[in-house]
């Protein structure tokens, strides 16, 4: 192989898109949107405490049934 390639180095070739139907507008819109929501899923609701509180005082509740 070195007696054809004598210090050529292989490089990746380039890709270069133009998307024919692209809106820089709605794109940056719609990256907006997806942040908002993921910020609003990490969010935990006082309902889901509420439930978790509950489930806490029930398990002490049991605990403490069973040991005596």
């Amino acid at each position: 192989m070195g007696l054809f390639f004598h210090n050529r180095k292989v490089r990746p070739r380039r890709f270069d898109y133009e998307p024919r139907y692209y809106d820089p507008k709605r794109d940056e819109s719609l990256k907006r949107r997806m942040r908002i929501q993921s910020r609003a899923r990490r969010r935990r609701s006082p309902i889901a405490l509420l439930y978790l509180l509950a489930l806490l005082v029930f398990a002490i509740y049991i605990y403490r049934a069973l040991g005596t």
